[in-house]
Protein backbone atom coordinates (compact mmCIF):
# COMPACT_ATOMS: atom_id res chain seq x y z
CA UNK A 1 0.00 0.00 0.00
CA UNK A 2 1.29 3.48 -0.89
CA UNK A 3 1.55 6.04 1.88
CA UNK A 4 0.14 9.31 0.55
CA UNK A 5 2.03 11.35 3.15
CA UNK A 6 5.39 10.06 1.94
CA UNK A 7 4.53 10.97 -1.64
CA UNK A 8 3.26 14.47 -0.92
CA UNK A 9 5.74 17.05 -2.10
CA UNK A 10 3.99 19.92 -0.41
CA UNK A 11 2.27 20.16 2.96
CA UNK A 12 -1.09 21.01 1.36
CA UNK A 13 -1.11 17.98 -0.96
CA UNK A 14 -2.09 15.75 1.98
CA UNK A 15 -5.69 16.99 1.72
CA UNK A 16 -7.21 16.52 -1.77
CA UNK A 17 -9.65 19.45 -1.45
CA UNK A 18 -6.92 21.75 -0.15
CA UNK A 19 -4.53 20.55 -2.85
CA UNK A 20 -7.07 21.29 -5.61
CA UNK A 21 -7.88 24.72 -4.15
CA UNK A 22 -4.19 25.60 -3.96
CA UNK A 23 -3.66 24.45 -7.57
CA UNK A 24 -6.47 26.73 -8.74
CA UNK A 25 -5.01 29.57 -6.71
CA UNK A 26 -1.51 28.92 -8.05
CA UNK A 27 -2.70 29.12 -11.66
CA UNK A 28 -4.90 32.17 -11.13
CA UNK A 29 -3.98 35.70 -12.10
CA UNK A 30 -2.26 38.04 -9.64
CA UNK A 31 -5.38 40.05 -8.88
CA UNK A 32 -7.35 36.94 -7.92
CA UNK A 33 -4.45 35.60 -5.84
CA UNK A 34 -4.30 38.81 -3.78
CA UNK A 35 -8.09 38.87 -3.41
CA UNK A 36 -8.03 35.25 -2.27
CA UNK A 37 -5.13 35.88 0.12
CA UNK A 38 -7.08 38.62 1.88
CA UNK A 39 -10.16 36.41 2.06
CA UNK A 40 -8.05 33.48 3.26
CA UNK A 41 -6.68 35.53 6.15
CA UNK A 42 -10.25 36.52 7.03
CA UNK A 43 -11.46 32.89 6.81
CA UNK A 44 -8.59 31.66 9.01
CA UNK A 45 -9.33 34.29 11.64
CA UNK A 46 -13.07 33.52 11.58
CA UNK A 47 -12.47 29.79 12.05
CA UNK A 48 -10.09 30.38 14.94
CA UNK A 49 -12.61 32.70 16.62
CA UNK A 50 -15.40 30.13 16.15
CA UNK A 51 -13.21 27.44 17.71
CA UNK A 52 -12.34 29.80 20.60
CA UNK A 53 -8.65 29.67 19.67
CA UNK A 54 -8.50 33.45 19.34
CA UNK A 55 -9.79 35.27 22.39
CA UNK A 56 -8.35 38.71 21.72
CA UNK A 57 -6.94 41.00 19.07
CA UNK A 58 -3.47 40.09 20.35
CA UNK A 59 -4.10 36.44 19.41
CA UNK A 60 -5.00 37.52 15.86
CA UNK A 61 -1.96 39.78 15.58
CA UNK A 62 0.34 37.03 16.87
CA UNK A 63 -1.02 34.58 14.28
CA UNK A 64 -0.52 37.18 11.58
CA UNK A 65 3.09 37.75 12.70
CA UNK A 66 3.74 33.99 12.67
CA UNK A 67 2.44 33.91 9.11
CA UNK A 68 4.91 36.61 8.07
CA UNK A 69 7.99 34.45 8.65
CA UNK A 70 10.57 34.68 5.90
CA UNK A 71 11.24 31.17 4.61
CA UNK A 72 12.56 32.01 1.18
CA UNK A 73 11.43 32.94 -2.27
CA UNK A 74 11.29 29.65 -4.11
CA UNK A 75 7.60 28.82 -3.69
CA UNK A 76 4.91 30.09 -6.06
CA UNK A 77 3.20 32.03 -3.27
CA UNK A 78 6.36 33.88 -2.20
CA UNK A 79 5.91 36.40 -5.02
CA UNK A 80 3.66 38.60 -2.87
CA UNK A 81 3.89 39.40 0.83
CA UNK A 82 0.11 39.18 1.44
CA UNK A 83 -0.18 35.88 -0.42
CA UNK A 84 2.81 34.40 1.41
CA UNK A 85 1.41 35.50 4.78
CA UNK A 86 -2.01 33.97 4.05
CA UNK A 87 -0.56 30.64 2.91
CA UNK A 88 1.82 30.44 5.85
CA UNK A 89 -1.05 31.23 8.27
CA UNK A 90 -2.92 28.34 6.66
CA UNK A 91 0.11 26.09 7.01
CA UNK A 92 0.28 26.92 10.72
CA UNK A 93 -3.31 25.70 11.23
CA UNK A 94 -4.06 22.20 12.48
CA UNK A 95 -4.86 19.59 9.80
CA UNK A 96 -8.50 19.59 10.95
CA UNK A 97 -8.67 23.38 10.62
CA UNK A 98 -6.96 23.21 7.19
CA UNK A 99 -9.69 20.82 6.04
CA UNK A 100 -12.43 23.20 7.16
CA UNK A 101 -10.72 26.15 5.54
CA UNK A 102 -10.09 24.18 2.33
CA UNK A 103 -13.84 23.79 1.89
CA UNK A 104 -14.30 27.55 2.36
CA UNK A 105 -11.57 28.21 -0.21
CA UNK A 106 -13.24 25.83 -2.66
CA UNK A 107 -16.60 27.58 -2.15
CA UNK A 108 -15.02 31.00 -2.65
CA UNK A 109 -13.22 29.90 -5.82
CA UNK A 110 -16.40 28.32 -7.20
CA UNK A 111 -18.41 31.48 -6.53
CA UNK A 112 -15.71 33.65 -8.10
CA UNK A 113 -15.69 31.49 -11.24
CA UNK A 114 -19.50 31.69 -11.47
CA UNK A 115 -19.37 35.48 -11.06
CA UNK A 116 -16.73 35.74 -13.80
CA UNK A 117 -18.87 33.63 -16.15
CA UNK A 118 -21.90 35.84 -15.48
CA UNK A 119 -19.81 38.95 -16.19
CA UNK A 120 -18.81 37.47 -19.55
CA UNK A 121 -22.45 36.79 -20.45
CA UNK A 122 -23.44 40.44 -20.12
Amino acid sequence: MINIDSQSRRWYDKDPVLSKAMKILETSDDKFQIQMAINLIKIIIEHHIQDNEYASVDDILNAFEEGKSEKGNERWYDIDHTLRTAIQMLENCSPDMQGKIAQDIANFVTQKLKDDEEDLDI
